[in-house]
């Protein structure tokens, strides 16, 4: 049996339970983590080539985009996180439903390797909605843009498996799998960025002090 903070023990923590009763529709709520990171960055490469032979942006504009692109992602990941996926308790049942499959299992089970990212059908479907609206709003502008917001997205879900999976590092980013590890075993409603903590400190979800920090267990 395995503790995994405020849902109390989960009997094995590394192999999540079915979504769905259809086994081939659970299929689609999995996957490895190396199909949506490649797909992300081919296409993330594939919108810079576009850039550059269809646009007249000049290198500056692109990379400046790009970054942009990458910022921004970072304030999505923590925008979805916190008011998306941890809905609070007086939420609907039907918004609590939805939250578990697409967020909740994954507490339950936060150490499943097919469910630490975005199966691949969805994975396609948000990138081909993120260009409708990003070309919609910015115009030409929006490929490097969007670039650099899958790129982010790829770097994001590198970063989650990898404090889930591998051992912390004895350096600067031993302080992601510190954060995660207190949102995940600590303190669900606190620490919602993942690839970057720059928004928890604009908002305010970071420990009130440094005891919350040193009384959760990483391994180094």
């Amino acid at each position: 049996m395995a503790y995994n903070g405020k849902r109390g023990y989960v009997s094995n923590e590394n192999v999540s339970v079915p979504l769905f009763q259809n086994k081939w529709l659970d299929k689609l709520t999995r996957s490895h983590i190396s199909i949506p990171v490649s797909l992300f960055f081919l296409y993330a490469g594939g919108l810079l080539y576009y850039t550059k032979i269809a646009t007249e942006l000049s290198n500056a504009q692109v990379v400046g985009l790009f970054f942009g692109g990458t910022l921004f992602f970072t304030f999505v990941e923590y925008v979805v996180h916190r008011w998306g996926y941890h809905p609070g308790e007086h939420a609907s049942e039907a918004r609590q439903k939805f939250c578990y499959t697409v967020h909740g299992v994954h507490h339950d089970y936060p150490k499943d390797k097919q469910r630490l990212a975005m199966p691949p059908v969805p994975a396609i479907a948000a990138a081909t909605i993120l260009l409708l609206i990003f070309r919609t709003i910015l115009g030409k502008f929006a490929f490097a843009f969007l670039a650099g917001f899958m790129v982010g997205y790829a770097f994001y879900l590198l970063i989650h498996y990898s404090v889930h999976i591998f051992r912390a590092p004895n350096n600067i980013f031993k302080a992601l799998w510190v954060n995660h590890a207190i949102h995940h075993y600590s303190e669900d409603e606190i620490l919602f960025g993942v690839s970057s903590p720059i928004w928890d400190y604009v908002f305010g979800t970071v420990p009130k002090n440094d005891k919350k920090k040193n009384s959760v267990e990483v391994k180094a």
